[in-house]
């Protein structure tokens, strides 16, 4: 049997999403909280989780749940809808738009799984160089939209991989001339503070993602979508029924019962990246980009590949986005805890010396 014959030419073309499995004794390469969940916490999160019933079901479409972060979204219940960590929201969105002919509109460099999903359900992606600050090319945005109006586009808030918040009037600007679904992604709103929640009254195609994961939660893959009744109801009927294991949807009751010491997590993140990117703004030849993330965007003058090759024989990892173009020297650094990113100042001003 012809395997190749059989998949789509999507498919064949790409390659899968990469994840470093390389081992490591400091992780900077991925956005995750480096802090575990609160001590005093432990014990009570574990007794919850002892306490599902493991050969039952989970609740379907975890209703309960949803109406829970609708009320904390100040968003009626039918506007939510629970996912497998935003990457299952994202490819539900895809595959419930997919018409034959039908366009996603993406900036780049931004998070690959918008292109990933779009191609793997069957949609043509179109995407646009952001401009030279990092921010959304509206007139470039505008032009495609005329030409070929895509059934959606997706806006990181703030972009992974640069780290930036996009100007809020180009994409306000893109929310009024769509005549598709627009999401902004917010996958890093408790590092930003930023959000349009505010703006669902005045937007009909405005669509918001949020996550767990950046805030602690990684491993329970919770994701959050706040969309228009009537594509939710939609989005529904693609949505696996079972699609959020019980272990998870426990956590997630539980982030929203602990929210409080969560956030002060991430206040502690948002000190530590302030003392990282000054860190960083010191060292000749490296150049730091401003960020509203978890995550500190760079370029070098020198070779990349180098400074990542010699990280990792130090056993730190981070992310090398080195390629040709606009992302040439540049590489992505995690918000470790305060050690960690000693650890990473010290190797990387070892191998500037050489």
């Amino acid at each position: 049997m012809d395997i190749q014959a059989l998949i789509r030419e999507e498919v064949l073309t790409q390659t899968a999403y990469p994840v470093e499995t390389t081992p490591c004794r400091i992780k900077l390469d991925a956005n995750e909280n480096p802090l575990a969940m609160p001590p005093r916490l432990r014990e009570s999160f574990a007794r919850l989780l002892a306490s599902i019933d493991l050969n039952r079901y989970p609740e379907a479409g975890s209703v309960a749940l949803a109406s829970r972060f609708a009320g904390a979204f100040g968003v009626e219940a039918d506007r939510v809808i629970i996912g497998n960590g935003s990457d299952e929201l994202i490819q539900i969105l895809c595959a419930a738009l997919a018409r034959p002919g039908a366009e996603v509109m993406i900036p780049v460099p931004t998070f690959a799984m918008y292109r990933i999903s779009a191609l793997n359900s069957g949609l043509k992606v179109a995407a646009v160089p952001l401009d030279k600050a990092f921010d959304l090319d509206l007139p470039a945005l505008q032009e495609r939209m005329a030409a070929h109006p895509p059934a959606v586009t997706f806006l990181a808030w703030p972009n992974n991989p640069t780290g930036n918040c996009f100007s809020r009037e180009r994409i306000e600007a893109i929310l009024k001339a769509a005549s598709g679904i627009v999401v902004v992604d917010e996958a890093y709103f408790h590092f930003s503070g930023k959000t349009f929640l505010p703006d669902f009254d005045r937007y009909e195609n405005l669509v918001i993602l949020r996550t767990l994961s950046k805030v602690g939660l990684a491993a329970m893959r919770i994701g959050l979508l706040i969309g228009p009744p009537a594509l939710v109801h939609e989005l529904h009927k693609v949505r696996l029924p079972y699609n959020l294991n019980a272990l998870s949807q426990a956590a997630a009751g539980f982030y929203l019962d602990e929210e409080e010491a969560f956030l002060e997590q991430a206040a502690l993140i948002r000190r530590w990246r302030d003392e990282l990117f000054s860190a960083l703004s010191t060292m000749p030849g490296i150049h730091p980009r401003p960020t509203d993330a978890n995550f500190i965007f760079f370029s070098c003058d020198f070779d990349a590949d180098r400074v990542y090759r010699h990280l990792m024989e130090q056993g730190i990892l981070i992310k090398n986005f080195n390629s040709p173009g606009t992302m040439q020297g540049c590489m992505r650094v995690t918000v470790g805890t305060r050690e960690e990113n000693q650890a990473f100042l010290d190797v990387l001003r070892d191998i500037l010396a050489k």
